[in-house]
């Protein structure tokens, strides 16, 4: 009887152990062994592909920064202690196994992206143990594959630029939490960043400026810096995907090229493209090919959002208005649907597929060659027609997955949607929890999910990673994890042993298990000590005196589903001073009394 309940007791003891297995997003099976694998200086990896070995040689780096250990690399399997092989295993791209024994280490996928994913388990495995010559890890065996194939991250750079080495590093932390797809926002109303050797004037006098500072010098990527980053992605099993909003947000643009402006209207200048002329379908039309020849993702992001903010001018200009008349238009919404039709199909030309924020489902694209991003949780009806379509879609919508919204109660700089802020459980929770009624979450239209973190008010690497961190790490759970496995106080318990990975890699995050851990890093606020809220006052940001954004709510917004506006487009500037971010205060300056 004795021996029987030391055996029970010990299988709990290794089932227990399995399930706190501390990686992120959580595998699908992980499974206990017996006894443990050292890793030491004889360690060594080892391939079965040549294609492997870029995989190969980025573990070897990334654990020799986080652990001090070096390990050897041979092209050749045979000798090695650590197995990285392509073998007949499930198809799904980002499936692995990986098992751990005393005596030896094995990551097997049927792709290269799987071998990836199975060396970055591992490497969390090996982080979340102490420094030292040796070190131990337990036998397991995890089996795993993703849920979604779009686990996407956005930076928008119009608005605020950061430049290559930060962006280097977002990537980092992307293939560490397993997201693939980097969508980069490239050009809006306050700068176009990316080179156009076809049109210098974009980034040399549309570069110039951004969302707090018209006068600041141009800064930009040229596209050789492009082709670096697209470089570094790949090596992390990330695609890039470019975005040239059009039709709305163009006043970087027409700054540079005046002569294709849609017109200007009171706190919309130069907003739009002029969709009466065919110039303006040449000019665009290069841009897009000669962006489409750098970004071998085959993929090209053209906006198409928010145009109802700047239409106004289109009205007015008696141009424009015969080109309707001549054309049979009913009204700009039906001249907005023309313009994006004749862009998509200069994209769909080059071989690459077209991807679009929610409003362009109202234009006939081809279904099989088009994706719409859903990001107007407030219009369910938008997912649903985007569905019925044809179309494919990624799931982005404000709530909870804009990371410029505030992430804790107490905090003073972000935005909220009607009093309402995403937390890292919200990312975490997401989609079920937000959209448990909503059938359309059913469909494999949906292809999946993606944040976005809009720069209007981030101008800082500091509050930057404020804002992303450790949000990003739900949204890795958000995109892999099947929802029956998902279980928030087990993702908190992993997260609060992550943390610390934070504090080696000096980010500066937001705890939300200790939320003056560090002070709220702001750019742009008002320097005040919170202070308890009248019962009387709305706070929702509807009633903040700022102009409509993506995303960003505005009253207009719930006026028109053909139009909504508030997304991402052109905000006024705070007029409260710019505080540094580098700057601190008592780690109790923000905390509301209640």
């Amino acid at each position: 009887m004795k021996i029987k309940f030391v055996l029970v007791f010990i299988l709990f003891c290794g089932t227990l152990k399995a399930q706190n297995v501390n990686i992120i997003p959580l595998p699908k099976s992980i499974t206990n062994g017996t006894g443990q694998f050292t890793f030491n200086g004889r360690s060594s990896v080892g391939v079965n592909d040549a294609s492997l070995l870029p995989v190969a040689r980025y573990f070897q780096k990334q654990v020799n920064q986080s652990t001090g250990l070096t390990l050897n690399v041979d092209n050749k399997d045979a000798g090695s202690t650590i197995h990285l092989l392509l073998t007949n295993g499930d198809p799904t791209p980002g499936a692995y196994s990986l098992k751990i024994s005393p005596e030896e280490i094995t990551i097997s996928s049927s792709n290269r992206d799987g071998v990836f994913y199975g060396a970055m388990s591992l490497l969390q495995l090996l982080r979340d143990q102490p420094r030292g010559e040796t070190i131990n890890i337990q036998a397991l065996t995890i089996t795993d594959l993703p849920r979604y194939q779009w686990r996407g991250l956005m930076l928008d750079e119009s608005r605020h630029f950061f430049g290559m080495e930060k962006v280097k590093q977002i990537l980092d932390w992307m293939a560490y939490y397993k997201l693939n797809k980097f969508h980069w926002h490239l050009t809006d109303a306050q700068g176009w960043r990316l080179e156009i050797k076809k049109y210098p004037k974009l980034t040399l006098v549309g570069g110039k400026g951004n969302h707090t500072d018209s006068t600041a010098d141009p800064q930009y990527y040229t596209q050789t810096q492009i082709k670096e980053i697209i470089a570094y992605a790949s090596e992390r099993s990330i695609a890039v995907i470019p975005e040239i909003d059009m039709p709305g947000h163009a006043t970087a643009a027409n700054k540079a090229y005046p002569q294709f402006s849609g017109g200007s209207v009171e706190g919309y200048e130069n907003f739009t493209f002029n969709p009466a002329i065919d110039s303006t379908y040449q000019f665009l039309g290069n841009i897009i090919k000669e962006t489409t020849s750098l970004f071998p993702s085959k993929m090209m992001h053209l906006g198409g959002d928010e145009v109802v903010l700047g239409v106004k001018a289109w009205s007015l200009n008696p141009s424009i208005a015969g080109f309707m008349q001549k054309n049979n238009f009913a009204d700009v919404g039906e001249l907005e649907r023309y313009f994006f039709k004749r862009v998509a199909d200069s994209a769909l030309a080059t071989g690459s597929k077209v991807l679009a924020w929610d409003e362009a489902t109202g234009t006939n694209l081809p279904a099989d060659k088009t994706i719409i991003f859903w990001w107007r949780q407030n219009l369910p009806g938008q997912l649903h027609l985007a569905i019925q379509k044809g179309y494919q879609v990624v799931l982005c919508p404000r709530l909870p997955m804009y990371f410029d919204f505030v992430q804790d109660a107490d905090h003073i700089s972000g935005r909220r949607w009607k009093g309402v802020y995403n937390t890292v459980g919200s990312v975490y929770g997401f989609p079920e929890k937000q959209l448990q009624s909503n059938e359309d979450l059913q469909s494999k239209q949906i292809i999946g999910v993606q944040a976005n973190i809009w720069t209007e008010m981030i101008a800082s690497e500091k509050r930057l990673d404020f804002m992303l961190f450790p949000r990003i790490a739900g949204l890795a759970e958000a995109g892999w994890t099947a929802p029956e496995l998902k279980d928030e106080e087990a993702f908190d318990n992993r997260l609060k042993a992550s943390i610390k990975i934070y504090d080696a890699a000096n980010i500066y995050y937001f705890n939300p298990f200790d939320k003056f851990f560090h002070d709220e890093a702001i750019d742009f606020g008002p320097k005040i000590r919170r202070m308890p809220k009248p019962e009387s006052v709305d706070y929702s940001d509807e009633d903040r005196p700022r102009r409509r954004r993506h995303g960003r709510s505005s009253k207009k917004e719930h006026s028109s589903s053909k139009h909504s506006s508030s997304k991402h487009s052109s905000s006024k500037k705070s007029s409260s001073k710019k505080s540094s971010s580098s700057s601190k205060s008592k780690k109790s300056s923000h905390k509301k009394k209640r």
